[in-house]
């Protein structure tokens, strides 16, 4: 039976994907303080590189690498991207310092661009128009629920050892590269555009710039000419990529994507929302270990009534959204995930207060974030072209993944250093209200979005060969 036959394998086999590539962007938040134990001497700056250089990198490649996947076969980039990740998940777990555990995650970064547009590139033309909307918000759900459940699987693998964070890929990853080619069907366009290298090296320089300008402002100081420099050449770097995009034959985001408005205001407010649940989640592993100074496992397993409601939350939320409209339950989202950062600005204490300020703040995000990713992903990707299906996907997972970056950096440069004394409940304080504010700007934006008119199924590629038995 050929592979487009069996949407249910197909869909688990994509969702371990984005699994493991959405976890890595957040299971090592709760590895952190493990990470400043065994590297001593980094500080809190130097150490969120190795989350932001992951996301960074992923965010930047995620467009060439759809388009790559177009030219050369959408299965065969999807195998490829998983067999790097693992290899890199491996380079990872062995890292001697700091610098060689950047460079690994930046390596594992590429691998991971590669799987997340060609997983739901993959999916769709599994399955029929009408059943698209649930099935992306699955896909959606699943890559949400793995970043929530980061800080909880994290703790437990720390509690062992920082390097099993990274070393769990590996037999996952060797299970999925067998499946791919019984699972999945070549599909390829042999007429996608080439990748833009210019306009990927300017977004990298630019993103990369903004987030060194931003978490080394409180080292350096706001006024040092590193940090101006730094700042000002990342603003010509994104002021270059959108005008090279605006004239390029081949640009990383196409204008006519953006043209749809759906598309468009997506992709705004998955940034704002990522922007929110990023620094949520590096947030509440610091406060938790730094100022009530529990353990990286006790902190863990506080942290995971969020992912179990985030779990309970996105499938529904996606039914939801088919019954109620997009904007409506995303905007539901992202305003819970606000009210849930502004109790905990308003409420926290410097003494543990789990059961009536955290648990229902964490609990109410959980919701936010089942109700929140799911109807904005079928809303940027339900109305594109079959034709742009791994494009567009990889135009919204960069404003994710871009939205992540801003999130840590901002939030870094909001905290400082917080073995720096001070007031660390007050600079956390000055973290969630930002926190509420990102997500009530993604809340706003996401009620913007007009109706969503589902695509026509896609014919099936005249290039692709026979599937695998």
């Amino acid at each position: 039976m050929p592979p487009a036959e069996r949407p249910g394998r197909v869909l688990a086999l994509v969702s371990v994907a984005v699994f493991m590539a959405s976890l890595d962007l957040f299971i090592v938040n709760v590895a952190m303080p493990e990470l400043a134990r065994d590297f001593a001497g980094s500080s809190l700056a130097e150490l969120s590189w190795v989350l932001n250089a992951y996301a960074i990198v992923f965010a930047a490649l995620l467009i060439p690498a759809g388009r790559i996947a177009d030219r050369i076969g959408r299965r065969r980039a999807f195998s490829g991207g998983i067999a790097l990740f693992t290899l890199a998940s491996a380079l990872c777990g062995l890292a001697p310092s700091v610098e060689l555990l950047v460079a690994a995650r930046v390596v594992q970064a590429v691998g991971a661009a590669f799987l997340m547009p060609t997983s739901l590139a993959l999916l769709l033309p599994a399955f029929a128009p009408e059943k698209r909307p649930v099935a992306i918000g699955v896909w959606a759900a699943v890559g949400g629920v793995a970043a929530a459940a980061g800080p909880p699987l994290g703790g437990l693998l720390t509690e062992l050892s920082w390097r099993l964070v990274f070393l769990v890929n590996v037999p996952v990853g060797i299970v999925a590269v067998l499946l791919a080619g019984r699972v999945l069907r070549e599909a390829r366009d042999p007429s996608a555009q080439r990748p833009d290298l210019l306009g990927t090296a300017l977004l990298v320089a630019g993103v990369a710039l903004l987030s060194l300008g931003l978490v080394q402002a409180p080292e350096w100081g706001w006024g040092d000419s590193r940090t101006v420099a730094a700042l000002a050449v990342a603003a010509l770097a994104l002021a270059g990529f959108a005008a090279h995009c605006a004239r390029s034959a081949s640009p990383v985001i196409e204008p006519s994507l953006l043209r749809v408005r759906s598309f468009a205001l997506a992709n705004l407010s998955v940034l704002l929302f990522m922007t929110a649940f990023a620094a949520t989640l590096l947030a509440n592993v610091l406060f938790l270990t730094d100022v009530w100074g529990w353990s990286v496992l006790h902190a863990g397993v506080a942290l995971t009534p969020g992912p179990l409601f985030a779990a309970a939350t996105a499938v529904p939320g996606g039914r939801l959204a088919v019954r109620y409209g997009q904007r409506t339950i995303a905007a539901l989202g992202c305003a819970l995930f606000a009210v849930s950062a502004a109790w905990a600005a308003w409420r926290m204490e410097a003494e543990p207060v789990y059961w009536s300020v955290l648990l229902p703040a964490w609990c109410v995000g959980g919701v936010g974030v089942g109700f929140t990713l799911a109807p904005l992903s079928s809303a940027a990707a339900a109305s594109l072209p079959p034709a742009r299906f791994a494009t567009g996907t990889a135009v919204f997972t960069t404003s994710r993944q871009l939205g992540a970056v801003l999130g840590v950096a901002i939030l870094v440069a909001l905290l400082g250093d917080p073995a720096a004394g001070g007031d660390p409940l007050g600079a956390f304080q000055e973290g969630w209200w930002f926190i509420a504010a990102a997500a009530a700007a993604a809340a706003v934006v996401a009620s913007a979005i007009g109706p969503v008119r589902l695509a026509a199924a896609p014919a099936a590629p005249a290039s692709a060969p026979a599937p695998a038995a």
